[in-house]
């Protein structure tokens, strides 16, 4: 049956040319997977979320404990709340021991001790993550901190040793703010000319 035969013929094509771009799919995502590049980004994600859990477990287990030792703080940084507006089972006398008690409560609290302890960790990280790369830029000679500087002109941050500005070209070594004479100027028209001719001819 010719019908038939004309459906197989199609139902065949349409078989071949999706196995084709699953094939072709499956090999770009394994090259794309096993660059070098990928696979250091990888590895750089994991030790960074790796150091990052220390820092942070190092200012949250040791450096806010201290800290929550002074006479003014009597309790763990995390657990320092102002209630703002009361729940319906706040307690005038005590009030609220946590500040877990005071959200079931459905109490409006002012969470300014785990505000403090998150920036604190923020700190910690950032502080720890310069020290290391500090430490590395001493053994090994690649430049991993680069000082940035604004552009005078464009006012957008560049490195400290650009010569040029990468987003406005401008020369950094101040032969920019130089007064060029009328001279000079027409020096340079006069030399762009006869090229300018030469082009249109």
């Amino acid at each position: 049956m010719r019908g038939l035969d004309d459906s197989t013929d199609v139902f065949i094509r349409t078989g071949q040319k999706a196995q084709k771009h699953v094939r072709l799919a499956w090999e770009g995502f394994i090259n794309f997977a096993a660059r070098d590049n990928v696979l250091e980004v990888a590895l750089g994600l994991i030790i960074a979320n790796a150091f990052t859990k220390v820092v942070t477990s190092f200012v949250t287990d040791i450096i806010l404990p201290i800290v929550s030792l002074l006479p003014f703080l009597n309790r763990n940084m995390d657990q320092k709340f102002a209630v703002l507006s009361k729940g319906p089972t706040y307690d005038q006398q005590n009030g609220y021991n946590t500040l877990y008690q005071a959200r079931e409560d459905g109490a409006l609290v002012l969470a300014y001790g785990l505000f403090a302890e998150t920036v604190l960790n923020f700190l910690g990280v950032s502080l720890t993550l310069y020290a290391v790369g500090n430490m590395y830029m001493m053994i090994f000679p690649d430049k991993i901190i680069k000082p940035t500087v604004r552009c005078p002109y464009c006012r957008q941050y560049i490195s400290k040793q650009a010569l040029r500005c990468r987003h406005c070209s401008t020369w950094q070594d101040g032969r920019e703010d130089e007064p060029r004479s009328d001279k000079s100027s027409r020096e340079e028209l006069a030399g762009a000319e006869p090229s300018r001719a030469g082009q249109i001819s």
